[in-house]
């Protein structure tokens, strides 16, 4: 390659540099000149704020010279040199030789470094001047190398396309703007930061009301409020994917009450009270479509080597377990799905199994095969176990400083709480056949109100049974039927019963207060979930195979868990992450 002389380096420079600015286009955002108008800060006049058909007449000859191939003049003087002198707004069109004598002496000001940084070196010059630029010292000459193909001067202005972005160097009676070096995909990776940025910064805003739509959206927010309420659960959720105000109001709790009172297991009772008032209402009627479904997930919290028949209870964060003759106590992970492997405690004092045990006032009572009850406090060592019956005690209760135990001697007693009196039977109740569970009224009578059921046949043994209300009350076993008593209504008959499909024993029941019922089966370890309103079973999740096919012998649930204890597991049901 022949090297231009000295002096026309740069005018070499200057004219590559207007030319390849005008390749680009204009740049996205103009900026202000120093005087005040659209344009190059320092050029001035009417080029500043240069009109649409101006810019179009000069787009139009850059594009006619380049279809010459270097056959004819540049028409556009300075307008098809190389980048690194343009501007944020288009220049007028200037001639070669103007332009020359700028590019020269913004040259000569910026020095080697800012010259190279602005516009690139005066051989990356020459290599961006394209054929037909008569005009420019220098351009035959570098001109003549790519005259035997069109696809090396695309390729090398391509290349220079990819490469150039704006950067600043001084000019004379101003500021001369260029391009930063930079890829395409750097400035693409720019603007999509800026994006993600507007996007935080919107979302740290409070969503306001929309300002356009339906004159609906104007309305007071308690009328809307109550105009919304009588919306359905799918409606709502259409609604909230309007706008982020509307997502915002449609997660209003009061929208969803009425939603939550009628599904299953979402908290509420079915007088109306919340459960669960810390957790919003929208969540849990998401979950409860997991319960209607049947979607969860399986899974083993706790693995015993001999059979057992355990039971347990739920505290808060706390889970108590009965192994042999011990009570553990566990806690459970911030997701509820799993459980601490050391236990928070252990709790002993009898001589055989743990029959059944509750928790009342910070103290876990509990029933034994030896025939003594246990008392243990919580958060201290404090036991003590004293002879009840003479046979196993089956089943204990405690609620309002009394206990209540029953056993297979065929009596159930009665006897207090505290510690000045632990021990000293206040009651004792005759029955006719072995006590296998007890229920104390809320109601606190502390006497034998009345019998449920006349037409019950032999060997009907009633295994399970829970109070909902002073006056409704829940039962199960052996003869598969669960059963719903009004005692308002009738002592000699139930007012709802609900079949086991597989003629299988109830072991144990449990409720959510309103709608939903599980049901622990003999075989193969079988859980169903009942809905009350309906007579036929909703799901069915055996738990384990034939080989070790074992009762459910008791069962727990919480709005997003199910808890069931068999013989050698406990097993979890998680309806949260189905």
């Amino acid at each position: 390659m022949v090297s231009p002389p000295p002096g026309a380096a740069a005018a070499v420079a200057a004219v590559a540099a207007a030319r390849a600015w005008l390749r680009v286009g204009p740049a996205p955002r103009p900026l202000m000149g120093s005087q005040g108008g659209l344009g190059p800060p320092g050029n001035g006049g009417p080029g500043e704020g240069e009109s649409r058909e101006e810019r179009k007449l000069q787009e139009g000859r850059v594009a006619r010279g380049k279809r010459r191939k270097g056959k004819g003049k540049g028409k556009a003087g300075a307008g098809q040199g190389g980048r690194g002198s343009g501007a944020e707004g288009k220049p007028g069109p200037l001639k070669a030789k103007e332009a020359a004598g700028l590019g020269a002496e913004a040259g000569a000001r910026a020095g080697p470094g800012e010259a190279e940084e602005g516009g690139g070196s005066v051989e990356e010059g020459e290599r961006r001047i394209v054929r037909g630029d008569k005009g420019s010292a220098g351009a035959g000459k570098e001109a003549k190398g790519r005259d035997d193909g069109k696809k090396e001067d695309w390729r090398v202005r391509t290349g220079r396309r990819e490469e150039a972005r704006p950067a600043r160097a001084q000019g004379r009676g101003g500021q001369a703007w260029g391009r930063l070096a930079g890829t395409g995909a750097a400035m693409a990776a720019a603007a999509e930061e800026e994006e993600e940025e507007e996007a935080a910064a919107a979302a740290r805003e409070p969503a306001g009301r929309p300002a356009a739509g339906p004159a609906l959206w104007r309305l007071p927010e308690e009328l809307l409020l109550l105009i919304c309420s009588y919306l359905d659960m799918q409606a709502l959720g259409r609604l909230a994917q309007v706008c982020r105000w509307l997502r915002r109001f449609t997660s209003c709790d009061l929208l969803w009450r009425r939603i939550a009172r009628a599904s299953l297991n979402s908290g509420f009772t079915r007088l109306g009270t919340d459960l669960m008032a810390s957790v919003p209402v929208k969540e849990r009627v998401r979950v409860s479509q997991n319960w209607k479904l049947g979607r969860c997930r399986e899974g083993i919290l706790l693995k015993w080597r001999c059979s057992q028949m355990p039971w347990m209870q739920l505290e808060g964060d706390s889970l108590y377990i009965s192994q042999a003759n011990f009570i553990l106590a566990y806690q459970f992970r911030p997701d509820g799905a799993s459980l601490n492997r050391r236990p928070l405690g252990v709790f002993a004092g009898h001589d055989e199994d743990v029959c059944h045990f509750v928790l009342a006032n910070s103290h876990i009572i509990s029933a034994g095969g030896d025939g003594k009850i246990g008392i243990h406090k919580i958060h201290s060592t404090f036991t003590v176990k004293y002879s009840a019956h003479e046979q196993e005690v089956n089943c204990v209760d405690c609620k309002g400083g009394i206990i209540v135990s029953g056993s297979r001697d065929r009596t159930a007693k009665v006897w207090p709480l505290a510690s000045g009196r632990l021990g000293q039977c206040l009651h004792t109740i005759q029955t006719e056949d072995r006590v296998w569970s007890i229920a104390i009224s809320p109601l606190l009578s502390g006497q034998l109100m009345t019998h449920l059921g006349s037409d019950f046949p032999p060997g009907a043994g009633v295994l399970d049974v829970m109070y909902e209300s002073p006056s409704t009350l829940l039962s199960c076993g052996y003869d598969t039927y669960v059963r719903y008593w009004d005692l308002r209504a009738s002592v000699r008959k139930c007012v709802m019963e609900w079949e086991e499909p597989h003629d299988s024993t109830l072991y144990c029941l449990q409720t959510d207060g309103n709608h939903l019922l599980a049901t622990g089966s003999s075989y193969y370890g079988v859980v169903r979930l009942w809905d009350r309103r309906q007579r036929a079973c909703l799901h069915a999740f055996p738990l384990t195979s034939t080989p070790l096919s074992s009762p459910v012998y008791c069962l727990r649930f919480t709005t997003k868990h199910l808890y069931a204890a068999l013989s050698y597991n406990l097993h979890i049901l998680d309806f949260h992450n189905p």
